[in-house]
Formats: structure tokens, C-alpha cells, sequence
């Protein structure tokens, strides 16, 4: 078999998280397909389903965090997702040892000495009802734990206890204090006992597929999943790229046409379109990533040609799109009229922007550096 074109993996990635159509999915479907999507900033979600379903307005989102059906919560990579709630229960087992590792990297000597299980003792009891915010769970610890930094002792209970921010954290233009809450209690049951990662590789590889190991590995942060990977050969198809890599999918998942045109697309700050690869060369080259991806910080982005071209950022009114090249006239006309769109959606259902100010008719603009 040839190996797999760099076009090739572009589309079919684009096709796989519904950038090539807007998808006619339900919003908790598409986030149930995409498992999860990127929340460190509270608006994001929002613009990313924008760009992906059809006819998507901003309650539809905002409906499912308030009924519980999707769930704010710390989980791939030790960041803030957006995931069904169903597989929260299956994720966070999964990745405790990804935010445990994160705790003990961070704090492990802060809380050197101290009982794990009094610590988690002590956390539950304290989420549980109402929760706390970070700063109150701190200080709450620090009463039962003299002489321990508070700060130190909050994010230790919330590596180890599994919680979600409920909202209004995480809804459309709302900023605040971020509270915590136990999960099951939350949601109403327990944690997966014997959570299957087979499974959650089956799944990221119909979203993000085909896709190697160590792709694999920076989705969710987890490592030594060849051997993993490795034993589910039989139940995987195998490819290949340019570079001779091995590329694993699901069985009779279809490749897309790489000939096939990728209409312009805006996405958010921390879009895992970005993010859920380790060669990420299949939607940006490695001189445009410096570009994007800045220490922590991953900043919007919109496509052309199936490709990043470029950030944008949303001020006073105004979408301000920065090419990293000049576009030809077709293709700036169509980033016009896409980030039109992205306008609209942006000034919110009230008027009111993702900031919460107000953008009107006279302020609200396209502007391409």
C-alpha cells in the first residue's frame, strides 16, 4: 500500500472533526464524537462547535452544562475539557496518573510527609454539597493541615479527587471564580471501576485517525501505550506516511479525497485541532506552530486550504484576522466572508460579546492585517 500523502491525512483529519462540512450532529453528539473540547478559556467550546455543526447557537451548549450531559473538568493533558459526562467517568480514571504526576511535580514537596488518604478524607468532605472554590478549599485545608501552604494542599486535592466546575463556569462570556465539586455527586454516580483505554483509543482514532503512537500519547498525555497499541493490531488497520511512520485507524474508517476542497475555518484559542497530535504538520508547518504556540499559550487560528494561514482575535467589535503570508484575492474574500460569520456569532444571542461588552453595528468590523 502507498503511503499515506500529507493532503490525504489533512482532509481526513478536517473530515473527522467536522471541519470540511458543517456536521448536522446534535451539540452532546459532537462533543461525545470529538471526546471533549479544549476549555481553558470558557468561550472556546463555543466557537469551536460554531465551526463545526450546522445551524449551532450558543444555548445549545450552554443547555447541556446546566442539565449535567457534558461536564468542565481537568482532564487530557491536565487541562481544562468540555467532555460528555458518561465519559468523564471514563477519563478520569484513566488520566489520574497523568494529574497525579502533575501534583507531585508541582506541590511534591509542599505536601511531603503528609496521608494521602486524610488528604482525600479531608478534600471530599469539604467539596462536598455546594463545593468551594479554589481559594476556599485552600484555606479550609490549611485549618486542618497547620503549616501547610494552602495553595499547595488545594491543588493536591484536586489532582487526587475527582471534580467538575459546574456552571456558571464554563458558560458563554462568564468569568469568575471557578468552583469545585465532587463529580459523582454531581452527576449522580461513581467513577468507572475498569476503565478499557482500547476503547478510548478506538475512539480518539475515529476523530483524530490515522495517527501514530506517540499522536496518541500527546492527546491525552499519557505514555508507554505502544505495548497498548501493539495488542490491538488485530482489531486496527495500518498505514504509513511519506516519512515511513507507522499510522494506526479504525477498521473501515474511510480516508478522505485529497483533492477534496476545505472550506476557510476560524477556530479558537487551545483548538485541539492544533493540539491532538505530536506531528502536527497534517494542519500546520513547524514555522507557523512557533508561531501559534508560544510557551502555554495556543493562540486562535483559521484555515485555508485545510491549513493554518493565520491567528485572529476578536476586539472592541472587531474581528482582526493576521495572515502569516499574503492570501490571494479568492482566498482573502473567503476569510472575509467566514469571519463575517464568526462576527455575528461572536457579538453573542443578546448582542453582547464573548467579554461581555456590548458590540454594535457601528464597532462590529472585519479588519485582515
Amino acid at each position: 500500500m502507498s503511503p499515506l500523502s500529507l493532503r490525504t491525512l489533512n482532509r481526513t483529519y478536517l473530515d473527522r472533526q467536522l471541519l470540511l462540512d458543517r456536521a448536522g450532529l446534535s451539540p452532546l453528539d459532537a462533543v461525545r464524537h470529538l471526546m471533549g473540547l479544549q476549555g481553558q478559556e470558557p468561550d472556546a467550546p463555543y466557537v469551536g462547535l460554531w465551526a463545526r455543526l450546522a445551524d449551532f447557537r450558543h444555548d445549545g451548549l450552554t443547555a447541556l452544562l446546566h442539565d449535567r450531559s457534558v461536564v468542565r473538568a481537568k482532564l487530557q493533558r491536565n487541562t481544562q475539557h468540555l467532555v460528555e459526562a458518561q465519559d468523564f467517568r471514563t477519563l478520569h480514571p484513566l488520566l489520574a496518573p497523568v494529574l497525579g504526576k502533575a501534583r507531585q511535580g508541582a506541590f511534591g514537596r509542599a505536601i511531603h510527609g503528609l496521608d494521602t488518604d486524610d488528604l482525600v478524607r479531608a478534600g471530599r468532605e469539604l467539596m462536598s454539597g455546594d463545593g468551594l472554590t479554589r481559594p476556599q478549599l485552600g484555606r479550609a485545608l490549611a485549618a486542618r493541615f497547620p503549616g501547610r501552604d494552602s495553595l499547595a494542599l488545594a491543588y493536591a486535592v484536586q489532582s487526587l479527587v475527582a471534580h467538575v466546575h459546574p456552571p456558571p463556569s464554563g458558560v458563554w462570556g462568564r468569568r469568575g471564580a471557578t468552583p469545585l465539586v465532587l463529580a459523582e455527586e454531581w452527576r449522580g454516580g461513581p467513577m468507572a471501576r475498569r476503565p478499557r483505554i482500547d476503547e478510548v483509543i478506538l475512539r480518539y482514532l475515529a476523530a483524530y485517525g490515522p495517527a501514530a503512537v506517540r499522536d496518541i500519547q500527546a492527546w491525552c498525555g499519557l505514555t508507554r501505550l505502544r505495548e497498548v497499541v501493539d495488542g490491538m493490531r488485530s482489531r486496527l488497520r495500518v498505514y504509513h506516511d511519506a516519512a515511513g511512520r507507522e499510522l494506526f485507524d479504525v477498521p473501515g474508517a474511510a480516508l478522505a479525497d485529497p483533492d477534496r476542497p476545505a472550506p476557510v475555518r476560524f477556530l479558537p484559542r487551545f483548538d485541539n485541532l492544533v493540539l491532538g497530535h505530536a506531528d502536527r504538520t497534517r494542519v500546520i508547518d513547524d514555522e507557523d506552530r512557533r508561531r501559534v504556540i508560544i510557551g502555554s499559550e495556543v493562540s486562535p487560528v483559521f484555515l485555508v486550504d485545510g491549513f493554518v494561514r493565520g491567528i485572529w482575535s476578536w476586539r472592541d467589535g472587531t474581528v482582526e484576522v493576521t495572515p502569516f503570508r499574503p492570501l490571494a484575492p479568492d482566498e482573502a474574500a473567503a476569510v472575509r466572508e467566514e469571519a463575517g460569520g464568526l462576527l455575528g456569532f461572536l457579538r453573542g444571542p443578546d448582542g453582547t460579546g464573548a467579554t461581555g461588552r456590548r458590540a454594535t453595528a457601528a464597532t462590529g468590523a472585519v479588519l485582515i492585517g
